[in-house]
């Protein structure tokens, strides 16, 4: 059974979300407190972390950097914030995804499971469809310990960057819309907003490009989509 943790101060809203996750067959524990939501999210094992924006002692934002400093485990960043600004910083600091109140319960299930199961295949042992290894051009992808080189210096990425990038150098001169891209990392389809792949891509380049406003290796195919050029 996954174990999830809500960092939620609104009482009422984290019961809500946690009736709905045990409906699932999810195991769910709730911290309502920032500070305290922190210190279980790092000392205890979860198998994925709902994390509301605005808490009280220590935010969201700061949560989810700590986090992802030390742990793989998916994050959805909850805010009733509708700024883009806040969904970009979020998902830059290493949140897998955004989710904007109010929302339905079943929206948030959803997403809960979609990317689970992503991240249930993608880190399971031995699942590799192709090469473990991708190079192209002083880029080198290691698939099996999920690390990035670029000219033998490694690249910290989220996990979805990972994934969007290794999807992408793995399948070259192909192009892939946004809506492909959102389909097939983040496992949704009109759930979500395809606004996260931009995002993820922004991010991708400031990391592996030597100029991001001129990129070498994905490509902007302007009114379609991405291609990674090799």
């Amino acid at each position: 059974m996954s174990k999830i943790l809500i960092i939620e101060d609104e009482e009422s809203i984290a019961d809500l979300e946690k009736d709905y996750l045990e409906l699932s067959d999810f195991s769910v524990e709730i911290e309502n407190n920032g500070e305290k939501g922190l210190k279980r999210a790092l000392e205890e094992d979860f198998d994925l972390i709902v994390l509301d924006l605005m808490l009280p002692e220590i935010d969201g934002f700061e949560i989810c950097k700590q986090v992802r400093e030390i742990k793989n485990v998916p994050i959805l960043m909850v805010s009733a914030k509708k700024d883009d600004i806040d969904k970009i910083r979020g998902l830059g600091l290493g949140a897998d995804d955004y989710i904007t109140k109010p929302f339905s319960p079943s929206e948030l299930v959803a997403r809960v499971k979609a990317h689970l199961a992503r991240f249930e295949r993608l880190t399971r042992d031995g699942r590799m469809d192709r090469k473990d290894i991708v190079e192209i051009r002083g880029l080198k992808i290691d698939k099996k310990s999920r690390r990035v080189y670029v000219s033998g210096e490694e690249k910290q990425l989220t996990n979805k960057e990972f994934d969007l990038l290794t999807f992408l150098a793995s399948n070259p001169n192909r192009v892939y819309s946004k809506d492909e891209l959102f389909r097939e990392i983040w496992d949704m389809d009109a759930v979500g907003d395809i606004a996260t792949v931009t995002v993820h891509i922004k991010k991708i380049r400031e990391k592996i490009e030597f100029d991001s406003s001129n990129p070498q290796y994905i490509e902007t195919i302007w009114g379609v989509g991405y291609r990674f050029k090799v």
